[in-house]
């Protein structure tokens, strides 16, 4: 008999909660026993981030507003229209001049704070050039669902608070401080397109925050390549002459079987995904041609560049055991490198979220096998930065859900804009007050690495 649709046995069981149970437990433990060590530089004076704060909560009722307004009106990577218009707008109501349409996208913004040329109190030197980077691209279906929608509040927010300040007292912000509006981050890599046309070549420092179910310092993002693979064989009747065929299908199938043998060799936080998306339209007619859509994840630049040569050396091997040709078709849109996160900077967001009562976790905190991607790591490969995270939900919405959309809009979420928002302020301010932070900074990026050629890392 076949079931119709309401037959439950076309219900797969669950899968096991059993796992992320473990992982609960565990973090429970980690939240109420670990804490991040903070930061002992001086930064900018307490009068100053009194007022910060001040502004900040000032600038609540339109970063609601805002957060509401983009939940409401959800666009997808480069189609971000109206949430550009929206966030230009507001910042333009606030006196600012915007740049729309910036380094060469069409929703992309910047605007600037040209500040005062030298430090107050008789410090030497040319402040840094801080930038607070802002996301408003949704997910297809589901919206908000990672939360951008408050990532665009809180940026937008940071940036309008520092643009009060300075208003105020045109030496309270004692440098330039640029705001990038940064369309296009799920599936895509807007940063990196707008970094090839010189986003960041006269900026310093980057910083952002990401909404999140926890309040997070740092935590692990995995670089990530996309790539299509495809598998070129001979056509023929699979009854009357199947010898005379070359299955391409026969290919992309050992390609995803060789693929699942490879993940036991993997380091664990290494992800790799794939689809069939092509192999042929009749059983009677053996294909010619087979695609597959990959994704390929790694936890640093280098053991990314390795996976992908693993990866490439799986098509090439299944190729050769189906009498099939190959192409290799690597990173349409941009890699995303992992993020290189800066400790002296992330200790003055940490510093900066203790004022507003909460207490960012350390990372280890929660597991690193709990993560994903973002091209804010191909900024900080560039430029010193940090990506923190901001509780705006339960520890029950995962990210990309529908149940994280919806806290996108709640109370949690309405608090992390404001508090977000003096963050990322406050650590701008700081390292524009602070000559010793500023140094430190540089000092860590360099001895990490320095500057990467992302464009060319791959090659």
């Amino acid at each position: 008999m076949i079931a119709d649709d309401a037959d439950p046995g076309r219900i797969p069981p669950a899968p096991s909660t059993a796992y992320l149970d473990e992982l609960d437990a565990a973090q429970a433990d980690a939240v109420a026993t670990q804490r991040h060590p903070g930061s002992s530089f001086t930064g900018a004076c307490a009068d100053l981030h009194r007022r910060l704060g001040e502004i900040a909560d000032e600038l609540r009722p339109e970063l609601v507003d805002l957060m509401l307004d983009l939940a409401a009106h959800p666009e997808t990577a480069f189609e971000e229209h109206r949430s550009a218009a929206v966030i230009a707008d507001l910042l333009t109501a606030h006196g600012l001049e915007v740049q729309r349409g910036a380094h060469g996208l069409d929703t992309a913004l910047r605007a600037e704070i040209p500040g005062s040329v030298n430090r107050p109190g008789g410090s030497t030197g040319t402040p840094p050039v801080p930038a607070i980077l802002a996301e408003y691209d949704a997910l297809p279906g589901i919206g908000h669902g990672c939360g951008h929608n408050v990532i665009a509040a809180m940026g937008v927010g940071g940036f309008l608070a520092l643009a009060e300040l300075a208003r105020e007292d045109p030496h309270a912000v004692p440098g330039r401080v640029v705001f990038l509006g940064t369309p296009a981050e799920e599936g895509h890599s807007g940063k990196e397109l707008m970094a090839r046309e010189g986003a960041f070549g006269d900026i310093d420092l980057a910083v952002m925050a990401h909404a999140y179910p926890y309040d997070l310092a740092d935590q692990a993002w995995l670089g990530r390549r996309t790539l299509t693979v495809e598998f070129h064989g001979h056509t023929a009747h699979a009854s009357a002459q199947p010898f005379m065929g070359r299955n391409a299908l026969d290919a992309a199938s050992l390609m995803y079987q060789g693929l699942g043998l490879l993940r036991q060799q993997m380091p664990p936080t290494d992800r790799l995904h794939a689809v069939i998306r092509e192999g042929g339209d009749r059983a009677s007619v053996i294909p010619d041609l087979a695609r597959l859509d990959l994704y390929v994840r790694s936890l640093a630049p280098a053991t990314l560049r390795d996976l992908s040569h693993r990866v490439e050396d799986v098509a090439r091997g299944a190729a050769l055991m189906t009498g099939c040709t190959v192409e290799v078709h690597w990173d349409e849109h941009p890699p995303s490198l992992p993020v290189r996160t800066n400790g002296a900077l992330l200790g003055r967001w940490v510093e900066a979220q203790r004022r507003r009562g909460r207490d960012p976790l350390p990372r280890g905190a929660v597991s690193e096998h709990l993560a994903a991607s973002t091209d804010f790591g191909n900024v900080s490969y560039r430029i010193p930065g940090i990506h923190p995270l901001i509780r705006t939900s339960g520890p029950e919405a995962a990210l990309h859900t529908r149940e994280f959309a919806e806290a996108a809009t709640g109370e949690l979420a309405r608090s992390a804009a404001a508090d977000g928002a003096y963050g990322l302020a406050a650590v701008a301010l700081d390292a524009l007050h602070d000559p010793e932070l500023a140094r430190a900074v540089m000092q860590e990026f360099a001895d990490a690495g320095g500057p990467v050629d992302v464009p060319g890392y791959f090659n």
